[in-house]
């Protein structure tokens, strides 16, 4: 079997169509195989352009981030790529080829005007029709390139342009402006055409934020469009255009929308339009901000459910369990009769309470959808806006059946990487669970929740979760891209990283722009979690100045260096002990958190400073680091190394962040160890400590106690969930009570992914499977099985490509299968082995022994023998 190129790509485009480089760097993955040892000596490329072939031979391992040997590209240009790859072995691969376009590079390339329908009021704003009819005479390329202050929906002669939903995302809208690229040849036809943008307020100019406050970045929505024919502008928004109304009345990112059936013509953006016109359009200044045409992958549909029961409750309302909580919305599946005044209501929840709808964890946001009767209604849904359920409550229409209605699952389409598997079934759930939480706050940008009155991007919450987004889905241009909005929103607020970006500017009061460790940090620590799985050390480079910003003058310190203590901070969020509406008040000092943080990241700054080859300011960063540590060590240490503040976060923020001497060491880990049995192996950390804690057990010799905490099954633990029913990651611990209750506190949402955060343990700790050099060159692969379980199965398609593990235990053997993709090695260590690999598979069998102290026992004291915490074999 030769070896062969799975994908070759460019930059970290999701296709290579729209590209916003004039010399796009090439990268290749290869199929897996079983040929072992290969590794890549050289490769060909042979770039078309205009006609011309040119041929390119170059001696280099290298199979990521090539650059571009060809003269710049322009805008518009159209070339083909082919590369081929040899061996040290003297074997070639096959020929692999890329098609790749550019989009508009320049400023000076638009000739459109921003247009708008009259200025509306404060909020929320009725969606907008906006149309032209124009000449086309035939050609072999028509391009539409198109953007809005807003979210748009373009059609041509009737027909959608794209599936993409909800463009063109959320950005920092003052800085960056993301435009798309469509290939519309295949929609126009000899003669008069028409086109039609269908524009509503989305993030642009709706009530977002804590509070809600509308208009953030404009209160009047714009749509910005250029249809080119062989490179010449055939049709440009400007005032030729027309506005009209639509079925739309309303469509808001918090509250939902209302549609009218009465009012739909499908004739609108047809060459002969039926639909009057209220009048021209206005010309709007056009965007201050950069137009980019994003690498990014767009939202689509990602899969359809159908309901899994109807549910009558005890007030006699119809609802739709779906079975899973997810993010999109509903689809009307038949044409349902009525008359104008009639209207039917969907009302979309996570979760029942008292066997109703339960709609309080939505605090201010209404999510739902009305659509008012009296024409037809099969193939509705809704357009702009989306909601996070599991459950939709049907009103207005009693003969609700489950062939009724389908639901529409909605994500930004990103490639999956990363699977896990093993013999315990609750944690594939918990696994399966981070997945779908994943999947429904990936949208545009990484939020919070897509429920309530927040779908926020809280830096916080990606910066402990980034591990294992990366490993799930190829995050690579979807972070790469949401790090360029932070630096410049950072540079808005003078340094300080604010806790949500995008941030939204016209904040009420300045709590969004409070300097947050944890939160801020994400300004350096996820630049690095993108390098450590990518290895693309321009993610590095660019986001150097945005590190440095947050360390020299986002930071407010005292005299000594450390975080001041005059603002406050979140620390260990949402520690289970805190009080349900006082989160952020932990028995871990939130101080003592901030400045574990700060060691860390300005240690991690040290070396990036180092591999960018900032030498004077890496130094600097580095005798920060030691100094701050020392600092440290006086102030929350004992000479023999128990924290001042004695709580499982701070010894595995100690021991996992290389805080502490090695004279320190054995106590630290006995008392975390002591912490976590004494505990009853129940979660006792937040933000700060959940993500690490199982990892620094592990870490530091007491695996059976990762293992026994993971497996824990009452609450606070990572199953309890799973036991009560979840489909998605929970907020809190105890979102649901035991009784059925939705937790009291103001603050409880059922799909928050930062909790599965613990699936970076699963994958490199149960899986066995972990990368030792940028972007997966090398690799570790080291399971280590522990508690209940027998068999564990983890791949990852790394940028070169796929790594797999699968391990089982039986009969006193351990048998462990590894691929390694070409062009990589891997370190393999199980009992008695350790030895490195090149590419190929692999089977070893080893002698494999139980844990002599399985499960391990509780620490015995007052009221601890009367109370048996449980968890799932």
């Amino acid at each position: 079997m030769a070896v062969s190129i799975a994908h070759l790509g460019a930059e970290h485009h999701h296709s290579g169509f729209g590209l916003f480089t004039a010399t796009p760097r090439l990268s290749w993955r290869f199929n897996s195989t079983a040929i072992k040892d290969w590794k890549q000596a050289s490769y060909d490329l042979v770039i078309t352009r205009n006609g011309t072939e040119e041929a390119y031979h170059v001696d280099s391992s290298s199979s990521l981030y090539n650059p571009w040997p060809s003269l710049p590209l322009s805008s518009r240009e159209q070339a083909t790529v082919r590369v081929k790859a040899t061996g040290v072995d003297g074997l070639p691969t096959d020929w692999t080829t890329l098609n790749i376009e550019v989009a508009l590079l320049n400023r000076s390339d638009w000739a459109a005007k921003l247009i708008g329908g009259p200025l509306q009021g404060p909020e929320p704003k009725r969606p907008i029709l906006l149309r032209k009819a124009f000449v086309y005479s035939g050609s072999s390329r028509a391009r539409l390139y198109a953007t809005a202050h807003g979210v748009y929906e373009v059609h041509i002669n009737g027909q959608r342009v794209s599936e993409e939903l909800l463009a063109p995302g959320w950005q920092s809208y003052n800085h960056r402006l993301h435009y798309q690229t469509y290939d519309v040849t295949a929609l126009l036809r000899e003669g008069e055409n028409v086109i039609g943008a269908h524009v509503a307020e989305g993030w642009f100019a709706s009530r977002i934020g804590r509070p809600g406050v509308p208009n953030h970045w404009g209160e009047q929505l714009g749509f910005l469009a250029q249809l080119e024919v062989d490179g010449e502008i055939c049709c440009q928004t400007d005032s030729s255009w027309e506005h009209l109304d639509g079925p739309l009345l309303l469509s808001e990112l918090y509250n939902g929308e209302v549609c009218d059936t009465n009012l739909d013509d499908p004739t609108w953006s047809t060459t002969t339009p039926k639909s009057s016109a209220k009048g021209p359009v206005q010309e709007l200044p056009f965007p201050n901000a950069k137009l980019v045409a994003p690498d990014i992958a767009p939202v689509t549909r990602i899969m359809e459910l159908k309901p899994k029961e109807i549910i009558t409750t005890a007030s006699g309302k119809k609802v739709l369990d779906f079975g899973q909580n997810f993010v999109g919305w509903l689809r009307f599946e038949r044409d349902i009769p009525g008359k104008p005044s009639q209207s039917i209501l969907i009302r979309h929840a996570e979760v029942m309470e008292h066997g109703e709808l339960g709609t309080r964890p939505l605090r201010s946001a209404q999510a739902r959808y009305e659509l008012r009767l009296g024409g037809r209604t099969k193939g509705c849904e809704t357009k702009f806006t989306f909601y996070g359920f599991r459950y939709a409550e049907i009103n207005g229409y009693d003969d609700v059946s489950l062939d009724d209605f389908t639901g529409i699952v909605i994500a930004s389409n990103l490639r999956r990487t990363g699977t896990f598997e093993s013999s315990h079934a609750m944690l594939n759930r918990l696994h399966e669970n981070t997945i779908w939480s994943m999947r429904g706050n990936f949208i545009s940008i990484p939020t919070d929740c897509p429920q309530r009155d927040e779908k926020l991007g809280w830096t916080g919450d990606i910066q402990v979760f980034a591990p294992t987004a990366n490993f799930i889905f190829d995050t690579s241009a979807f972070l790469g891209s949401w790090l360029r909005d932070l630096e410049v929103d950072q540079k808005d607020a003078g340094g300080v990283v604010p806790v949500v970006i995008p941030n939204p500017p016209r904040q009420p009061d300045s709590r969004m722009k409070r300097p947050m460790a944890i939160w801020g940090d994400a300004s350096v620590i996820t630049p690095w979690d993108l390098y450590t799985t990518f290895g693309d050390l321009r993610q590095l480079e660019v986001q150097w100045e945005s590190m440095c910003l947050w360390l020299d003058t986002g930071i407010p310190r005292d005299a000594r260096g450390f975080w001041s203590t005059a603002s406050p901070q979140y620390g260990d969020w949402l520690d289970p002990r805190a009080p349900a509406d006082m989160p952020g008040n932990c028995p871990t000092d939130n101080f003592l958190v901030a400045n574990a943080y700060l060691i860390y990241t300005t240690k991690l700054a040290a070396d990036i400073g180092k591999i960018l080859g900032k030498t004077q300011k890496g130094e600097q960063y580095a005798s920060d680091a030691d100094s701050l540590k020392e600092l440290f060590l006086e102030e929350y240490v004992t000479p023999k190394g128990r924290m001042a503040c004695d709580t499982q976060s701070t010894y595995a923020l100690a021991l996992k962040f290389g805080l502490l001497e090695d004279k320190h060491l054995t106590t630290a880990r006995e008392r975390l160890g002591y912490l976590v049995r004494w505990e009853r192996f129940k979660i006792t950390t937040g933000f700060a400590g959940t993500p690490i804690i199982l990892q620094a057990l592990s870490d530091n010799g007491m695996l059976n106690l990762a293992y026994r905490m993971l497996q824990e099954r009452d609450c606070p633990g990572w199953l309890y969930p799973v036991s009560m029913g979840a489909t998605s990651i929970w907020e809190r611990w105890n979102s649901m009570l035991e009784d059925g209750r939705i937790h009291p506190g103001q603050m409880t949402s059922f799909n928050h992914y930062a909790l599965g955060s613990v699936c970076a343990f699963m994958h490199k700790t149960i899986g066995g499977l972990s990368p030792t050099s940028p972007g997966w060159k090398t690799a570790l692969v080291r399971p280590q099985p522990g508690g209940t379980i027998r068999f564990a199965k983890t791949a990852f398609d790394s940028p070169y490509g796929l790594y797999k593990v699968d391990w089982e235990i039986e009969n006193g053997k351990m048998t462990t299968k590894i691929q390694v993709p070409p062009n990589t090695e891997a370190r393999v260590v199980l009992r008695g082995i350790d030895e490195t690999v090149g590419s190929g598979e692999y089977l070893y069998v080893t002698d494999w022994e139980e844990d002599v102290d399985w499960p391990p026992s509780q620490v015995p004291g007052p009221q601890r023998n009367t109370v048996t915490s449980s968890f799932v074999p």
